[in-house]
Parts: C-alpha cells; structure tokens; sequence
C-alpha cells in the first residue's frame, strides 16, 4: 500500500519507543504474555451475550482494581470503568474493548488448547481487548510510567447486534474531556480501523386479517406475500461497490405449523443495511422504505378487499463517518505497528465501537484486526492464535502513550 506518515509521526513513534521506561513496558507484556492468556479464558468461560453481561462485568472490575486502577465503577448502564491518573486529570484518553459476544447464554464454552491455538466461543471477539487492557496497566505500573493525561480504560457492553454500540454510545454522551479513543477488536496487530460504518438494522411487520387459506382465498390480501413482495423488492435494489453498500433481508418469519392451511394475521422481516458512506446510506434507507411501502399498497390492490398496514421498529442506527487518512491517531497508529515489526493495513470501513466517537469528531482508531486464524463468530471453530499475540497489546500500550503523552 502506498501510505506514508508524516516525518513528524516517524520521529515521534521511534524516540517514544526508544525511552528506557518504554522498552520496559514492551518486554513486561511479553513476559506477561502467559498471565494474560489465562486471564482471556477465565472472562471468557463467563457467558456476556448482548444485553447479559453483568456477570463478566463484575469480574473484569475486580481485575481492574487488581491491576491497580482507581475509581473502578461498573456504571448504570453496564460499563466498567477504570482510571489510571495522569499529571493533569483535565483531558482523558479512552482504551475500549466490549465485553459482549455473539453467543447466546446457553452456548456450550468448551475450553480446548494446543501449542498454536486457544478453542473457546468469544476467546477472540471480544475477550481478547480485555486481557489486552489489564496486561497493558501491569505494564505502565512495571515500568513506573506517567502520563498527562489520564488513561481511561472501558470495558462496554452492547457492541454487537442490537446493541449498536450502546455502550461506547453512553459513556460519550455528554462528555466533552476525550481527546482520542482506542478501541480493541479481536486479536489481530496489522488493520487500521478509522471509518465508520454506518448502518441500520430495522424490523418491519405487516398487518392484515387471518382466515383460511382455502375458504377466504380471494377475500383477503396477504400478509406474509406482502413482506415476500417487500424481500423481492430490495433483492433488486443496486447498490454502488465504493463506497461499499450492503443490504441483507436476515429474517422473515409468519404463521405456525398448526396455521399451516391459514392465512397469518403478521409477518415479520428483519432488514440489515450498511455504507461506508452517509449520502449512500441514507439513498439506500430511502429505496428500502418505498419498497416496503411499495409492497404493502400493491398487495392491498391486488385484491382490493381489505388493507395491508406495517410497522417499522429501528434496532439500530449509526452514521457513516471518517477521520483523515493522515490524521495524527491514523499515522501514529501505522508507525506504531511498524515498531512492532508488522506491516500496517489500513482498512476501509468496519462497524466497530470507534465509529461512535468518530461520529462525534473524537480522533479514534480500531485495532486488533488483522488476523485470519480466528473464526469469529462460528462456536465451534472460534479460536485464538497464541504465537506473539503480546504484539496487539504493545501496539495498544505505544498508541496510548502517544495520545495521552509520556512524562519523560
């Protein structure tokens, strides 16, 4: 890729890496490297599906306090929060990894290990930024490293699903004291995350009257051909490939086995659609709403007896957004993974907890992407990738300190 940071950034990255204290705290996380894998596993053998994760929260505030964060609070939206004072408490820099998975509470966590992998659901999406925080406080407290600023570390709930980053979403509001946000996704050491994503996912449902199939054929408009009409529709819809756009009908659900021969009073569908780009979202959200407006009055017409009604629930709803290519998080983070001897890839796009501060104009990056071996998102094959993982969590440790600036 044909990037290059500033002269400026270069300089900055290599003497901060060159500090004694810095090069202490780099080989700390190497040498904690087994501690920190251990820790990973004991989180995640806590089960935090969206909306459920109170019971990881507890824990990961007592590591917080262990690992000698002051004002530890688990807050009362569900976020964990931990302060590592700085020389001057006036600006703060935000560390973030969600603490939710993707897997449902009775999903089995079966614990397997060898030589090159960790097995478990949830080991690397998103256990793994909370390990990586806690071995990077050891590391600041080994190496007797002081900040200016203060380094706030945030372990958030509702990252995934419907939960649109709900937490990242909360801790910002109101809040005007965050000069730059590092968010932790997975436990890869090369992608650059810094654009937003933006996307909706939305519920429809349908209304008409039920009957039977054979006796009141002729009689009634239809429902669930009323959200088929819909799901036809938006199949058709053209999208533009740059800035990315997607769309994807998820789930369509009408009726029961024990209705099989009746017409279904409701039908649901639930729609997810995404842009790396805001004007292209917002065309998208504009085409899918006449479909489905389109579907509903068509179905109606075509039997003219009674009227097909619909409803739409909105589950999520994130602007598209971006930092400069060159803005200063952006290449101090492509330096930064150069120090650690990787080769930087800057991503276009990624719904990630970042894109909420990058909304909000607050500089933030996402990092932790990069690798391949995981297979997020799949309970019998997610698996974390144990060689020089230390690596992401040394990135996290340069970044922040460029960020919230090293007392020398």
């Amino acid at each position: 890729m044909n990037y290059q940071p500033s002269q400026k950034s270069k300089e900055t990255i290599k003497h901060l890496v060159s500090l004694d204290k810095v090069q202490k705290a780099l080989s700390w996380i190497e040498q904690d490297h087994e501690r920190t894998i251990q820790q990973q596993i004991e989180l995640c053998l806590i089960p935090a599906p969206t909306f459920h994760e109170e019971n990881k929260a507890k824990r990961l505030a007592e590591m917080f306090k262990e690992a000698g964060l002051s004002d530890v609070t688990i807050t009362p939206y569900g976020n964990v929060t931990g302060v590592r004072k700085g020389k001057s408490s006036e600006r703060k820099v935000v560390l973030d990894g969600h603490m939710d998975t993707v897997y449902p509470l009775d999903t089995p966590l079966n614990l397997r290990r060898d030589e090159e992998f960790v097995y478990l659901p949830g080991i690397a999406d998103d256990t793994r930024a909370l390990a990586a925080e806690l071995t990077v406080i050891r590391a600041l407290n080994e190496a007797n490293i002081e900040t200016e600023k203060d380094l706030i570390f945030l372990g958030s709930v509702e990252e995934e699903g419907k939960g649109g980053f709900g937490g990242i979403r909360n801790f910002l509001d109101g809040r005007d004291d965050v000069d730059a946000c590092i968010c932790i996704d997975g436990d890869g050491s090369t992608g650059i995350i810094y654009q937003a994503t933006g996307f909706k996912t939305i519920e429809v449902t349908f209304y008409g009257a039920s009957g039977h199939a054979f006796a009141h054929f002729g009689e009634l408009a239809n429902p669930l051909h009323a959200a088929a009409r819909a799901v036809a529709k938006i199949s058709d819809i053209q999208v533009p490939q740059e800035p990315k756009t997607t769309f994807c009908v998820s789930n369509f659900h009408a009726g029961n086995d024990a209705g099989i021969h009746a017409f279904a009073s409701e039908a649901i569908i639930k729609i997810n659609y995404r842009s790396n780009g805001q004007k292209e979202l917002e065309e998208l959200d504009q085409k899918i709403m006449k479909a489905i407006d389109d579907a509903a009055k068509e179905e109606t017409a075509r039997w003219n007896k009674n009227e097909i009604t619909y409803t739409i629930k909105t589950w999520v709803d994130v602007g598209a957004g971006s930092l400069d290519e060159h803005d200063e998080i952006v290449e101090t983070t492509w330096c930064a993974i150069e120090a650690i001897g990787n080769t930087p890839d800057l991503r276009k796009g990624g719904p990630t907890n970042a894109s909420i501060p990058i909304c909000k104009g607050i500089p933030a990056v996402c990092i932790g992407a990069g690798n391949t071996e995981c297979f997020v998102h799949n309970a019998e094959k997610e698996r974390f990738p144990v060689k020089e993982s230390w690596k992401m969590p040394q990135l996290a440790l340069i970044l922040a300190l460029s960020m919230a600036k090293i007392v020398e």
